[in-house]
């Protein structure tokens, strides 16, 4: 298995950024895949995730800004990220979904890339 992220980068305050992650090593369109972010000093963040049916979520905080989706013939799933506060500077990773908690609620995951940088700064 293999995730590669790539898009990210400085942006200002209310400006966008499309994250991509190219999959490879497994049957992409069987898969559920998330987006999370990672702050230094603090836990890993569940971000956004995506069924193999197209079927989306989001955490509150970035509901209505955030929009995930895939292309199941590139083996790539998007992150559009849009009016970008500085609270969502950090590095987001790709990951598979191989199952959801109930308690604590959220997602388990399986497969990671390394990560890309997104810093919201002025």
């Amino acid at each position: 298995v293999q995730l590669v992220e790539s898009g990210g980068g400085l942006v200002q305050p209310g400006g966008s950024l499309r994250l991509s992650c190219a999959a490879s090593g497994f049957t992409f369109d069987h898969y559920e895949m998330a987006w999370a972010r990672q702050v230094p000093g603090k836990g890993l963040e569940w971000v956004s995730s995506i069924r193999s049916d197209g079927a989306t979520n989001y955490r509150d905080s970035v509901t209505g800004r955030f929009t995930v989706s895939r292309d199941n013939a590139k083996n790539t799933v998007y992150l559009q990220m849009n009016s970008l506060k500085p609270e969502d500077t950090a590095v987001y990773l790709c990951a598979t979904v191989r199952a959801w908690s109930v308690d604590p609620a959220g997602p388990l995951f399986g497969s990671w890339g390394q990560g890309t940088q997104v810093t919201v700064s002025s």
